[in-house]
């Protein structure tokens, strides 16, 4: 006998008595079918419902996955099978995890209301629909902007306001031939169809709020193309209060850092980014300048081996180019200490650059590389060692 779905009739279903009629190992845990359940198996894009069966006794075992089998629901638990309690014909109590099936009502029930509105909108389809850990995304296959997205968020949280009742029925194949709803494939067999009237009708066998009121809220965060459509990512109800909640958090201390109000926050941190910008660029003319006046102590010096306090990758290559210019010989530039260890360019003949930086890989710890006349890199040896091994190479 199929497994009775409580879950269609009553999903604020919490806990409930059902017999056991069958148990079998399953990935060396214990799997169970009960005669009845309002355990959610995963479908439809709505994740798994998890909670407990308690046995006789009061020994309790967490269900950690629930899937459909056939006509049956099976409840994966975390026990071993050689230790399961259960025997088949037992009566066990089972709990829902409810703040994990309440979380997954409200994002399938936010999703059929945004989905319904951008379908109908865009004149596209919903063609994925993943509840994650944080958040949701939903595919679509028309391009969206996002600008279009935040005036179906406002549309959809004033109807989620305005408190319309969800509707579920599983009409006769002459009726259901009457009604229009969402569908991306042909159905065959008992449909049930679920509606936010004024909002979505599709078919959909997920569970649900019993109002809209009850999503709460709908928040967009970002979008991006997705195979020639666009996949949005958003969070409602309590996932969208907590994501504005951190994000209020986060701008008031910014607010507080820069003695500015939260709605101000943005141009603050931009004219200090834009003086920032400006810091930076003047920072390095007086480098580069610096680099040019190091270069010219070099003119004409030959083969030059130059050691420096720590320098940016960027920074030591562009001296070490600049010294090969002025002393017409081979320019090994070290920026860093002995301590930290020391970043390298090496600028030359290439035959010569080449043979030095295989000296160096091999003699001081070095990692790097290069082709050409050029080879960059980093050593641990100390500055002594690095004077040494650039004095007595030939």
């Amino acid at each position: 006998m199929a497994t009775e779905k409580l879950y269609f009739n009553d999903p604020y279903l919490k806990e409930f008595s059902a017999v056991i009629t069958e148990i079998y190992e399953k990935n060396s845990k214990t799997a169970v079918i009960l005669n009845k359940t309002a355990f959610f198996p995963e479908g439809g894009g709505q994740n798994p419902d998890f909670g407990t069966i308690t046995a006789s006794g009061s020994f309790s075992v967490n269900v950690i996955d629930t899937q459909e089998r056939g006509d049956d629901v099976e409840h994966l638990t975390d026990i071993s099978f050689a230790d399961s309690p259960f025997n088949v014909g037992d009566t066990v109590s089972c709990r829902i995890n409810w703040d994990r099936r309440f979380d997954l009502m409200q994002q399938h029930s936010g999703e059929h209301i945004v989905s319904g509105m951008i379908c109908s909108a865009f004149d596209c389809d919903n063609v994925g629909f993943h509840i994650g850990e944080e958040f949701v995304t939903i595919d679509y296959n028309a391009k969206i902007s996002f600008d279009d997205i935040l005036k179906i968020e406002e549309r959809a949280n004033r109807y989620i306001w305005e408190n319309h009742k969800f509707i579920s029925m599983w009409p006769s194949k002459d009726e259901l031939n009457s009604i229009e709803y969402r569908s991306k494939k042909e159905l065959s067999g008992d449909v049930r169809i679920a509606s936010f009237p004024g909002a979505d009708t599709c078919a959909c066998c997920g569970t649900h709020v019993s109002s809209s009121a009850e999503v709460g809220l709908v928040k967009f965060t970002s979008s991006e193309s997705f195979h020639g459509g666009t996949r949005f990512t958003v969070r409602f109800g309590k996932r969208a209060f907590d994501y504005l909640t951190v994000n209020y958090s986060q701008n008031k201390a910014i607010g507080v850092l820069l003695s500015t109000k939260e709605d101000n926050t943005f141009d603050s941190v931009k004219k200090i980014f834009d003086e920032l910008s400006s810091v930076r660029y003047e920072l390095n003319r007086l480098l580069e300048e610096k680099l040019d006046i190091t270069a010219a102590g070099y003119k004409d010096k030959g083969n030059v081996l130059h050691i420096t306090s720590s320098l940016s990758p960027d920074m030591v290559r562009k001296l070490a180019d600049k010294i090969r210019h002025s002393c017409k010989g081979r320019a090994a530039v070290f920026a860093g200490s002995d301590s930290e260890g020391y970043k390298y360019a090496i600028c030359g003949e290439s035959d010569d650059v080449i043979s030095l930086n295989n000296k160096i890989k091999a003699e001081l710890n070095g990692r790097g590389g290069g082709k050409g006349g050029f080879v960059q890199g980093s050593v641990s040896a100390g500055e002594s060692a690095i004077r040494n091994l650039i004095d007595n190479f030939t």
